[in-house]
């Protein structure tokens, strides 16, 4: 049976900590996917005209193809070319709601996520989104420092 292991990547240094992590853990299973894992958050809930609402919906698009070539698709060339399985999602949403949601469709073992002290991500990586994913993951959750 194959182990399946998410990452939830940010772009940041502490993201490449996170990898390098569940990359190591693979190593030590005799079948492991991984599945990289980029959410961009993004509200629902903003009301706005329709023209407002269709400028939205392109940003949204192009942040998803910004996230996929610039962090998801050169970290699962890494870990290919290493020779382990790998995959990448991007996805719009809560961060923590989002990377349980995968691990729980994927049928995944593990999240890795990591404790960042860069800019940005530090609030949702050891703040309110971290806390809660480790509080109502469905699977365990490793925060690497």
């Amino acid at each position: 049976m194959t182990s399946k292991i998410v990452v939830g990547l940010d772009g940041s240094s502490s993201g490449e900590r996170a990898l390098a992590y569940a990359q190591s853990l693979a190593s030590r299973l005799e079948s492991c996917e991984i599945i990289v894992a980029f959410i961009i958050e993004w509200s629902p809930y903003t009301f706005q005209t329709a023209e407002e609402n269709a400028q939205r919906h392109k940003r949204r698009e192009e942040e998803i193809t910004t996230a996929q070539t610039r962090v998801v698709d050169p970290a699962v060339s890494t870990l290919s070319d290493a020779g382990f399985a790998a995959r990448g999602i991007v996805k719009h949403g809560d961060v923590a709601d989002l990377l349980d949601k995968i691990a729980k469709t994927e049928g995944a073992d593990q999240i890795v996520v990591a404790r960042s002290s860069e800019g940005g991500f530090v609030n949702r990586v050891f703040g309110t989104s971290t806390v809660n994913l480790v509080l109502h993951a469905s699977v365990p959750v490793t925060v690497v420092p």
